[in-house]
């Protein structure tokens, strides 16, 4: 178990430390290259490095949600220690998408301490099965003979996704009747590309909770920043729309990655691995993301500083993030 613990950790800072590299030119000089919208403010930068907590992934671990499909978990590797209770973050797929897909996104959100529970669906739009994950874990924590046991905190879960799976994020709070805390949503798609109106995204119908609404400025087609007519006329087309028509009383913000498009969330951590079109990898994906979950689920004061609407550090980072918004006053 302590090699296995070891390699998790070796695996997860060998990939961070390949992404910076050192380039040669071609007159011989050696320059420090970093990796697509890497952080410029510190806030980002501290939750874009691995977290603490070595991490185990387990393909296949249990079964099933109502398709039959099993589900996939990345937890930290000493679970409970020091009397930790562990934050539970239930993941959405894109359309006919994996977990596998998102491994190192996935990997990284258990380094800071949640146990993240994915299922291997790859129709999530609904929210209904990355409801079931959340919940079959929350039943694990009373489990007597589960490895989970006693180690969870089940009043703190989160919903992350991408592309159809942050439509099912969305659709998975509204579902829970608040027992889902919070929301990140990566490229959430139009209204216009739902297969139905009940798998669509309705961010109106949010009654509680909070949301962080994350897109590429490269994915206009399916998650675009802006819309031509206002979404009270043409739906909620746009992050932007999706972002107004929230309840004030729902805490919200949004933010769009500087060059990234569709599928960048796969990045490994680049996208020689990742679905087309993909253009930076899951670089940005990665650090202001984290900082929400960390605010929203376990009460960090300095993740929460980033996002307060006009002072905090999102508002500052031009270089890679543009379209800041946020209702967060203090």
């Amino acid at each position: 178990m302590l090699d296995a613990m070891k390699c998790d950790v070796r695996v997860h800072v060998l990939a961070v430390l390949l992404a910076a590299v050192y380039l040669v030119t071609a007159g011989g000089t050696a320059q420090a290259a970093t990796p697509p919208n890497y952080p410029t403010g510190a806030v980002e930068l501290a939750y874009y490095q691995p977290g603490p907590w070595a991490v185990t992934a387990q393909k296949g671990f249990a079964c099933c949600d109502t398709s039959g499909a099993k589900f996939d978990v990345w937890y930290p590797t000493q679970l409970g220690n020091g009397g930790v209770r562990h934050p539970i973050i239930t993941w959405g797929n894109g359309s006919n998408a994996v977990p596998s897909q998102y491994a190192y996104l996935l990997s990284h959100l258990a380094s800071w301490g949640f146990v993240v529970i994915a299922t291997e669906n790859q129709n999530t739009g609904t929210g209904s099965d990355i409801l079931s994950a959340a919940n079959y874990l929350v039943q694990q924590d009373s489990t007597a003979s589960s490895i989970f046991f006693h180690t969870l905190d089940t009043s703190e879960i989160g919903a992350v996704g991408h592309s159809q799976g942050a439509t099912g994020a969305l659709n998975a709070v509204v579902k829970s009747g608040g027992t889902i805390k919070t929301a990140v949503t990566m490229e959430l798609p139009a209204q216009k590309w739902c297969s139905s109106s009940a798998d669509c995204a309705d961010t109106r119908k949010l009654t509680s909770g909070s949301v962080f609404f994350v897109n590429g400025s490269a994915d206009g087609l399916i998650s675009p920043s802006t819309q031509l007519l206002p979404w009270q006329v043409d739906g909620l087309q746009s992050n932007q729309a999706y972002y107004q028509a929230a309840p004030a009383t729902v805490a919200k913000a949004w933010g769009t990655l500087t060059g990234p498009n569709h599928n960048d969330p796969q990045g490994q951590p680049d996208c020689a691995a990742a679905s087309s079109p993909c253009a930076n990898g899951v670089y940005g994906y990665l650090g202001y993301p984290t900082a929400w979950l960390m605010d929203r689920l376990r009460g960090d004061a300095r993740a929460h500083s980033a996002f307060i609407t006009g002072t905090g550090e999102i508002f500052t980072e031009t270089t890679n993030w543009s379209n800041q918004t946020s209702n967060i006053a203090r």
